[in-house]
């Protein structure tokens, strides 16, 4: 349902699809640029192929991997080659496709990658072309359920198969995720109904266990991965404060009533389906985006820990779920949450796991969103535990990690919080 834009406001300004795309592509077109003012090109180049030819397990932070400067020339031609993908088929711009694009530019930091990433795509369009759909109504599912990439690089990078078993076993095994990512997202957004952004988390957290215990059944076990990169929090944190300084004049540029349309959209719940491009226009999705992503990153450095590729990758999943959900009233409770539960238990709330718990858990924030604060601080605690075991389940292999967990917490809570809720007012009846 489209936004009311109030007595005082006109109704947004429309953003053409052309418009959208051109503005997408200026991030990583900024990345790019940052890569080669950061390193040589005989280092770009060496750093990019360490990136292709690492296995992906969680957690791989390119930036350790390559370097910083090859990490972000991976995350800007990889999204590049995405929104190429969007502009030829003609698909919607919407907030959904704008959260699509973010994560592609994220997760190219620590998991998906300019050679991994294509059997998912492949399974998608194979899918889409049996079906007799364009492609381009699935390229949403396609690029989010890259989640899986890290299957292709750890089969085909394996040290126990030879090249002969590997390279056709990691295209086929991609390209039957792929296939089958449409109709698994389809039916499993019930059981959360829409109180966690990252729908596509469950379900690849899902399809990625069982295929880990299918390979584990034949004696193929993941080795855990854990690369983490330290001291670079001034320079990439100017980068991203530059960054979501220049989203937001971009959005007010876009629309003049964007502040005021802000307001409003905090208000919302954040409940999926929630399309801020459609209901509120694109500058006003570029402000919250903009917003958003300074909250993210102001947490990463307040609570003490590094800026680097798995948390800017959360920062940028931030982001792009601002145009689909998440703003600053809904987000804050489930990062507070995440942040008490550190208190509590026996890391801290710089560690590397607790901190990603709080970025990635504001998937959770429709919950804080439609329910209150109390119970956003409730979901954030929750989360913070879950997401440090489910990993164990599928060997590091799904990249959406916290989607998965946080897919679980809100299948329970859920029916809880509408069950005491429903108890309430039948005592306030009597």
């Amino acid at each position: 349902m489209a936004a009311d834009p109030g007595p005082d406001t006109p109704p947004p300004p429309a953003c053409p699809r052309e418009r959208v795309l051109a503005i997408m592509a200026l991030f990583p077109l900024a990345f790019i640029v940052a890569a080669l003012l950061l390193d040589t090109p005989a280092g770009l180049w060496n750093g990019l192929l360490a990136i292709l030819s690492t296995r992906d397990t969680l957690t791989t932070d390119y930036m350790g991997q390559g370097g910083i400067g090859a990490a972000l020339l991976n995350a800007g031609l990889l999204t590049l080659l995405a929104l190429a993908f969007y502009w030829r088929s003609g698909a919607a711009m919407g907030g959904g496709a704008v959260a699509c694009l973010w994560l592609v530019l994220g997760f190219s930091l620590f998991g998906k990658n300019l050679l991994n990433v294509w059997g998912i795509v492949a399974g998608v369009w194979l899918y889409a072309r049996v079906k007799g759909e364009p492609f381009g109504k699935h390229l949403n599912t396609a690029f989010f359920g890259a989640a899986l990439a890290p299957i292709f690089s750890e089969i085909l990078f394996s040290s126990a198969l030879t090249w002969q078993t590997s390279v056709p076993l990691a295209v086929v095994t991609t390209v039957g995720l792929g296939f089958v990512l449409v109709p698994a997202a389809a039916h499993l957004f019930s059981a959360h109904q829409g109180h966690s952004l990252y729908n596509m988390g469950f379900v690849a957290g899902l399809l990625g266990t069982l295929t880990v215990a299918i390979y584990k059944s034949y004696g193929f076990v993941p080795d855990p991965v854990f690369i983490w990169s330290q001291g670079h929090n001034r320079l990439l944190g100017t980068l991203l404060v530059g960054m979501f300084v220049a989203m937001a004049a971009i959005g007010f540029a876009l629309d003049r009533q964007a502040g005021a349309r802000q307001w409003r959209l905090m208000r919302r719940s954040g409940r999926a389906p929630s399309d801020y491009v459609a209901d509120f226009g694109f500058g006003t999705a570029l402000l919250n985006m903009a917003l958003t992503g300074l909250m993210g990153t102001a947490y990463v450095l307040v609570v003490g820990s590094d800026l680097n590729g798995p948390t800017i990758g959360a920062i940028l999943c931030i982001v792009g779920f601002s145009a689909f959900g998440k703003h600053p009233a809904n987000i804050v409770w489930i990062m507070l949450g995440v942040f008490l539960a550190s208190i509590t238990k026996d890391w801290n709330a710089a560690a590397p796991s607790a901190v990603l718990a709080a970025l990635f858990g504001t998937t959770l924030a429709p919950i804080a969103g439609r329910f209150g604060w109390h119970w956003g601080l409730v979901a954030g605690f929750v989360h913070s535990s879950v997401a440090q075991t489910v990993g164990q389940l599928h060997g590091g292999l799904v990249l959406y990690n916290n989607g998965f967990a946080a897919g679980l917490v809100a299948a329970v809570l859920l029916p809880v919080i509408l069950a005491l809720r429903a108890s309430t007012r039948q005592e306030d009846n009597r």
